[in-house]
């Protein structure tokens, strides 16, 4: 059996407390369980936190020579696991290997749990690796199995948003996307789900989104086209020095609500120039009812064959601008608002021609 959904996130920090408090005062995160010293980990520091159904944990390193400390030197505070859950760990792990993947972490009893339950790491994209866990069946957020946990006292509060994790945005060097594409679906049977090149001035990417057959799993594969000039997907790879992942999407049902409720806990999203707004009707259809409370909140729309979304970005909290978040609602659509990166070009330079006059 493949992978069915991704079971966590885990970051790699220089300061553990300081990436854990952005998720929890600003996102709404809630701490779940620590790992360290006190309960047998010697050489980093975890932390686990979930909002709605998506788990991160953060990990800062200890000691200088560890895998965790190299790992944020070169790429900074960034992603370096997306763990899958499987119904058999073994032959996930076999499937995987077989397809090219690296064996990180061969078949093992997990510590947590005992004999009983198994997990495998591989390699994936770039230096991001796949920890392969047992499905726990009671809807529990799963725990990184490789280290002992001491739980947290259940939160009382909770005023963030409750999200569930859309897709994963994941840069590529150019000329890779194919074969990564190719990849994920030999090792995790991710298959082929669609495909965009986009134009964005004298800029260009080529993407493919692959998806596992229940849309547990999701990526957009993003590479550059290397005979544009460079822009942003270029920056990112420069900053975290390769592949990596960009961005996390978080599904919420109210994206307005949401928008306003992280406002006012601090967190900072990109801007939207007004010229957007003001084509956004004959661009996506009407939405007048609607456009007043998007350009109040900074909230892009797009609109495909299915329904439309809509969507805002985080402006990254990490030094080297490693990682991002996204806030998505979906009415029906099925793409990833690759539109709103044209329009978005077109309404800043509609704004500079305006302000030109």
């Amino acid at each position: 059996m493949p992978p069915s959904a991704i079971a966590y996130a885990e970051l790699y920090v220089a300061d553990d407390r300081d990436a854990a408090g952005f998720l929890v005062d600003s996102l709404g995160f809630v701490p779940l369980a620590v790992a360290g010293p006190a309960t047998g980990t010697h050489d980093r520091r975890s932390t686990v936190l979930r909002s709605g159904e998506v788990t991160l944990v953060v990990t800062q390193a200890l000691r200088p020579d560890t895998d965790v400390a190299r790992y944020v030197e070169r790429h900074g505070d960034s992603i370096a696991d997306l763990a899958f859950t499987c119904d058999d760990v073994r032959s996930c792990f076999d499937r995987a290997v077989v397809a090219g993947a690296r064996a990180v972490q061969t078949p093992t009893p997990s510590r947590r749990t005992g004999q009983d339950a198994w997990f495998a790491t591989v390699s994936g994209f770039g230096e991001i690796r796949h920890t392969l866990v047992a499905a726990t069946g009671d809807g529990a957020a799963p725990l990184p199995p490789d280290r002992d946990w001491a739980l947290l006292p259940a939160a009382t509060d909770h005023a963030g948003p409750r999200p569930f994790l859309d897709h994963v945005a994941v840069c590529l060097e150019a000329g890779t996307l194919r074969s990564t594409a190719e990849f994920y679906e030999a090792a995790f049977d991710m298959p082929y789900y669609s495909s965009e090149y986009i134009e964005v001035g004298e800029q260009a990417m080529d993407s493919i989104v692959v998806r596992n057959a229940d849309g547990g799993i999701t990526f957009t594969l993003i590479e550059p086209d290397d005979t544009r000039l460079p822009g942003q997907i270029n920056q990112f790879l420069t900053a975290h020095d390769g592949p990596g992942v960009q961005h996390l999407a978080f599904l919420v049902d109210d994206i307005v609500d949401s928008v306003r409720s992280l406002g006012n806990r601090g967190v900072a999203f990109l801007r939207t120039p007004g010229a957007y707004y003001d084509l956004l009707t004959e661009r996506v259809g009407a939405m007048a009812d609607a456009i007043s409370d998007l350009r109040e909140t900074n909230v892009l729309a797009d609109r495909d064959e299915w329904g439309y979304l809509l969507q805002i970005f985080t402006r990254s909290p990490y030094p080297r601008g490693t990682l991002f978040y996204e806030y998505i609602q979906r009415n029906g659509a099925r793409g990833f608002g690759s539109s709103n990166i044209k329009a978005l070009y077109e309404a800043v330079e509609r704004e500079r021609e305006v302000a030109g006059r």
